[in-house]
């Protein structure tokens, strides 16, 4: 038999952004199910057992599992409604407006319908095919969120010997975790000219346990039958291509692969939602909208963020908004929208939000709501920097805000937060549909490079 829920918000995944958007939605009043595939909820978190979370949100370090368990008593205590083990095989947006999605979990088949949908789907990992490493398929390849999950959650050693092709943050903290262990870690490999994770996880994982990184280099081929038993390193040229002539052998029984993240939006496209080429998540409004009518999407679903502190305000946000927009009629004026482009010019690898909702943002002058603008830099710049949000994409756009940065790094991705009643008049009033406004980031002085 097939069990049916009707209820508001639908919130597709239960990590930090899941957790923080299903509990924003419930103190707005909203009926709330999450959807999850894991058997708890927490996402990655659950396995992150070095400290680091919760100091931007709550002012103090955590662990991973204790900035998770603190969304889970929150739900928990909101009566929150979580399918565990859960699976959705089909979502459709009805003609007359809502969602209905057909799921199974440990109870068998159920329909889901509700006024609004949240994807909080989070990212996965790039795996070595993705990246072009060839030679044979032999036990001991592993991602690092897998050699992580191994580690601290099932109490199992990947290996003895291991390289690291990569330098992404949970590449880093494996290399770390894996040499407290006892593993030698051979080193870590990384084809970009510069590193891939945060400064202060380079200092602290590579630099203070003497394991070397070395740059525009890579794995070009794994060796072993039944387990790994060596790799190929090579260096690189600026097309990332080997340099015959420069192989090395190394003898090792573990090859750990760190080397990006993709967000994982197979349901957005099913539903239509476009995504943004650079983020490969859904463009969305300030408020988490996408661009399919009562459509949110949040943390690293949208973009890979560096912080789940970030995440995780990025899925109140998202709940908030979708228990506005449940409560709201069809055609009601809540569900209005006024779209103006918030572009990523000079100096701005990507932006988010890539919309302004102009509409909300009048709705929202005189409260206490901040306008968030998360963005990465397109390239290093050392000696400082000046993000600037003007009207208009040109430099003769009317600025308004300015943050100046010591330093910028494309790994590091940064946020601007402003008062959205001091913005809404003047974007309201300048930032025309098609003119809109843009996030510029000026370099101070000469770089040195």
């Amino acid at each position: 038999m097939i069990r049916r829920f009707e209820t508001d918000v639908v919130v597709l995944g239960a990590g930090p952004a899941g957790l923080a958007a299903a509990c924003a939605a419930m103190e707005a009043g909203a009926r709330v199910v999450v959807v999850e595939r894991e058997e708890r909820t927490g996402g990655i978190l659950k396995q992150c057992i070095h400290d680091g979370f919760g100091l931007a949100r709550y002012g103090r370090q955590l662990s991973g599992p204790e900035y998770a368990l603190r969304d889970a008593d929150r739900f928990g205590a909101l009566g929150g409604l979580a399918m565990l083990e859960a699976f959705v095989t089909s979502a459709v947006r009805k003609d007359g407006g809502g969602f209905e999605l057909a799921c199974v979990d440990r109870g068998g088949a159920c329909l889901l319908r509700s006024a609004a949908l949240v994807l909080a789907t989070g990212c996965r990992e790039r795996t070595d095919r993705q990246v072009f490493v060839h030679g044979d398929r032999p036990a001991g390849v592993f991602t690092a969120g897998l050699a992580q999950y191994m580690i601290n959650v099932q109490g199992l050693l990947p290996g003895r010997r291991a390289v690291i092709l990569g330098s992404g943050d949970i590449g880093l903290i494996m290399a770390r975790r894996m040499t407290l262990e006892g593993m030698e870690v051979l080193g870590a490999y990384e084809a970009k000219p510069e590193p891939s994770g945060l400064s202060r996880n380079l200092r602290q994982c590579l630099d203070d346990y003497g394991i070397p990184l070395t740059l525009s280099s890579t794995v070009t081929a794994v060796h072993g039958e039944r387990r790994v038993e060596g790799v190929t390193t090579a260096l690189v040229d600026g097309s990332m291509r080997p340099i015959p002539g420069t192989e090395r052998d190394l003898s090792c029984d573990t090859l750990v692969l760190s080397v990006g993240l993709i967000p994982e939006n197979e349901l957005a496209k099913s539903l239509g939602v476009p995504l943004d080429p650079r983020t490969r998540g859904p463009r969305v409004d300030q408020t988490m909208h996408t661009l399919v009518d009562g459509v949110f999407a949040c943390g690293n679903a949208v973009h890979v963020n560096d912080l789940a502190d970030y995440v995780s305000e990025s899925g109140e946000r998202a709940g908030s908004a979708a228990a506005a927009y449940a409560r709201s009629g069809p055609g009601s004026a809540g569900r209005k929208r006024r779209l103006s482009p918030l572009v990523a010019g000079a100096g701005c690898l990507y932006v988010v939000p890539q919309l302004l909702d102009l509409d909300a943002l009048d709705r929202a002058a005189g409260t206490r709501d901040d306008l968030c603008v998360y963005f990465r830099s397109n390239r290093t710049m050392p000696v400082g920097a000046t993000a600037r949000l003007a009207v208009g994409d040109g430099p003769g756009g009317a600025a308004l805000l300015e943050r100046r940065y010591r330093a910028l790094r494309p790994p590091e991705m940064e946020r601007i937060k402003a008062a959205t009643g001091a913005l809404a008049a003047p974007l309201a009033s300048q930032a025309e549909p098609g003119r809109g406004a843009s996030l510029t980031i000026e370099p101070d002085g000469v770089e040195d490079r």
